[in-house]
Parts: C-alpha cells; sequence; structure tokens
C-alpha cells in the first residue's frame, strides 16, 4: 500500500480540478464525489486502497452529451494521479450519467421529481448517506446540489414514524436477554444484548438526523456523534459483560441516555426515564413502546398515521442482497405497508 495516503475526497477534488475540469473545457456539467465507497462517508483509510479506490468522480451532464463525455475523458485522463493509477477495476474512475439516470439507478427515483412516502420509506439508510455526503465539487447544471437537499432529511412526520418504528424494536427485545440468561442461554442473552445495542446506536443517530451508515462503519459513524462518549461506554460495557444481570444494568444507563434524549427533542409529554419492572419477571425495561406510542401520537398526516408501525425497509429487512436493490426495496416495502 501507499506510505503516504491521501484521503479519497481530497484526491478526488485534486483530480477534477487539475485533471477532469480542463478535458471537458466548456461543456455543461456537474462534478461530485457520491455514491458507493467509504471516501464518500469519509471512512477510509490506506487500508481501503487495496481495491476499489482511487481518483474518481462523478460527472453529470446532459443525457444526450453523455456519450461524447465518456468517451473525451477515456482519451485524456493520464494513467497515473498523485501516484494512485487512474483505472479502477476494467474501467477508470469517472462515472457519466445524467442527473435522474444517476439517481434512479442508486434509489429508485429521481428526487427532482419529488420524494413519495414509498421512495422516502424504501430507500436504506446507506444510500441515502452516499447521496447526501460526499462532495460537490461543481454544480454547473444546478440540478445536483437541488437533487441532494431533497433528500437531506425526512419530513417531520415520517421522521417521527422511523423514530417510533426504532423505538418499537428495542420494545420487542429489551427483557429478553435476561430472559435468556435466566434459563442459562448466556450466549443468547450476549447476541440479543449486542442487537440491541445495534439498535440503540441507529436510533441515536436518527435522533440527531444522521442516516445510519451500514454495519462496517456504524460504530465509527456512531463514535463521531458529539456528546456520545458515556453512552458510548456504557454500549461497551453491555456488550463485553460476563452475565445477564451486568448486561441489564450497562443497558439500563444507555437506556436512560437515550430516553432523556427523546425528551430534549420531543419534551412534550415528557416522559419518565427510569427504568421499570417487565410484568412480574425479574428484568428492568425502559418501556420503549411509550417513546414509540408518544411520537405516533404526534403525526398528523392521517396517511401516514395509518401505516403499519413498521418502519422503513432498514427497520424489517436487513439482507444485503434486498438492501443493494432499489427495485427489490421498493416492492418489499410496497408489499410490507400496503403502500
Amino acid at each position: 500500500m501507499m506510505s503516504s495516503f491521501i484521503p479519497g475526497l481530497e484526491l478526488s477534488r485534486t483530480f477534477y480540478v487539475q485533471v477532469v475540469r480542463p478535458i471537458l473545457t466548456d461543456i455543461p456539467h456537474s462534478a461530485a464525489l457520491i455514491g458507493a465507497g467509504s471516501e464518500v462517508l469519509a471512512f477510509d483509510t490506506e487500508r481501503s486502497t487495496d481495491h476499489d479506490w482511487g481518483p474518481r468522480v462523478v460527472l453529470f451532464t446532459a443525457p444526450h452529451l453523455t456519450g461524447q463525455v465518456r468517451q473525451a475523458v477515456t482519451a485524456g485522463l493520464p494513467e497515473i494521479f498523485c501516484g494512485y493509477r487512474t483505472a479502477i477495476g476494467a474501467t477508470h474512475g469517472v462515472q457519466v450519467s445524467d442527473v435522474a439516470t444517476w439517481f434512479t439507478d442508486r434509489l429508485g427515483f429521481d428526487p427532482l421529481g419529488g420524494v413519495s412516502t414509498l421512495d422516502w420509506l424504501s430507500t436504506p439508510w446507506q444510500r441515502l448517506a452516499e447521496v447526501t455526503s460526499g462532495e460537490v465539487f461543481h454544480d454547473g447544471l444546478e440540478a445536483l446540489e437541488p437533487a441532494r437537499a431533497a433528500l437531506r432529511w425526512y419530513p417531520p412526520d415520517l421522521e417521527r414514524y422511523v423514530l417510533a418504528g426504532q423505538w418499537r424494536r428495542l420494545a420487542q427485545m429489551e427483557a429478553f436477554p435476561g430472559r435468556c440468561g435466566e434459563v442459562g442461554d448466556d450466549l443468547g442473552s450476549a447476541v440479543l444484548t449486542a442487537g440491541l445495542a445495534r439498535d440503540l446506536m441507529r436510533l441515536v443517530l436518527l435522533m440527531r438526523r444522521r442516516y445510519p451508515p451500514y454495519a462496517k462503519w456504524l460504530g465509527s459513524g456512531f463514535a463521531r456523534l458529539s456528546g456520545t462518549a458515556e453512552l458510548g461506554e456504557d454500549l461497551s460495557a453491555a456488550v463485553a459483560a460476563g452475565d445477564w444481570r451486568a448486561r441489564q444494568e450497562h443497558l439500563g444507563r444507555a437506556y436512560q441516555r437515550v430516553a432523556a434524549l427523546h425528551n430534549r427533542l420531543v419534551p412534550q409529554p415528557a416522559l419518565d426515564t427510569s427504568m421499570r419492572g417487565f410484568h412480574d419477571r425479574p428484568f428492568q425495561v425502559i418501556g420503549a413502546q411509550r417513546f414509540a406510542d408518544a411520537l405516533n401520537a404526534a403525526i398528523t398526516d392521517p396517511v401516514i398515521r395509518a401505516l403499519p408501525p413498521i418502519g422503513s425497509i432498514d427497520q424489517f429487512g436487513d439482507s444485503t442482497d434486498l438492501l443493494t436493490h432499489p427495485r427489490r426495496c421498493r416492492a418489499a416495502t410496497r408489499a410490507v405497508l400496503d403502500l
């Protein structure tokens, strides 16, 4: 690997300015580093350079010019830029498309035509992060930034619906680590605790209006949030604990921190953030369904309020082969939510 690593976003910005833009001369275009790749979310390291990494730019132009631009770029690129090969796989790192086609391929719809409830709920958080992160180097078409702005965050009622779905996931599992431990299934208790920690991390990212990245970068994305160090310590301790009572104690602290965050974001009605017993069993829970119910009650759009309490595609689908195919995501969401 290279001894002097250049982060991909910085490399691609310089690549566009010094190499790609001069090739285009006066052709109207927009240019960015968005879409797939750890460098788009600024998670890349020197390790990333071993495959599918290098100087990259996504170029947007008018549909009738894409062939001309693609040909000009292919002919004009150097073999090496800043010590990195410009060839990535079987081609080079400059993708050429028009705005509508590119977004439709990535998401299943063109946000410049409006974003429907189905569009929002069928698009995985990773994909939303990929198209709203990265950097726009130039927007001569004046279409790329508006498309990204349309996807920056959920409309208020859909935000409440998605947050409620995440609290509901916690409600369905919060008593189970203790129950597994009580019957001697310590492995099951540990696995459930890890799942609850994952759902809490995703919930906090959503509460802070960040699209949770996919599994590889979830912890890194969570760690970047300001003010989450103590919560991270609680979750780490819960996952590392050696018995169900210790897991319950650390998870309880984490639940209470997240419940307090909910009350700061949704002050009315303020909900009790103390732990409580689960029926007559010796397990302590936060009563996560209370938070889901409060969020659902605040939804004003009757169509969204009437949706099944299931949430978005990430909250009911966990297969990579689903979440990386927009058509499958849309079909699954339409079927599950009756949209």
